[in-house]
């Protein structure tokens, strides 16, 4: 492939990657997972041989801003929260690949060769730091 026709590409594939990123719909980051508890009631069938839990309850773990976060999802709500779950995951795939076409489209457009995957360039300091006295 050449490199003349390779620049104009990037650019339809970052195109591409925005429109498809604003068609996205809500957004939830984190984890949906199903809970099972045992009561503390004598004789109810959770305590039973073999157990029958009460659930499943769902919910949804992640981390926003640094800080944990648990929420219950109602029943009703879970098919709603599984497509945001879904978006979430997507637009981290969508920003991944624009991130990458942009990289090679730099390198292209400024001849700088992008860093392979997985090993980072040296840091570059600039100015001197003075010691406290």
């Amino acid at each position: 492939m050449s490199t003349q026709g390779r620049p104009t590409q990037l650019a339809a594939k970052i195109e591409k990657l925005k429109h498809e990123l604003m068609t996205l719909g809500d957004l939830r980051p984190g984890t949906l997972s199903a809970q099972y508890n045992v009561c503390g009631k004598a004789g109810c069938a959770c305590k039973a041989d073999p157990p029958r839990k009460h659930g499943p309850y769902y919910q949804v773990s992640f981390t926003w801003q640094g800080r944990s976060r648990t929420q219950f999802v109602r029943p009703e709500h879970l098919v709603a929260m599984r497509q945001q779950l879904r978006n979430y995951e997507r637009l981290r795939e969508l920003v991944e690949a624009w991130i990458a076409a942009g990289l090679e489209l730099s390198a292209l457009r400024f001849g700088a060769v992008p860093s392979p995957r997985g090993r980072r360039a040296p840091t570059i300091r600039v100015g001197t730091r003075r010691k406290s006295q």
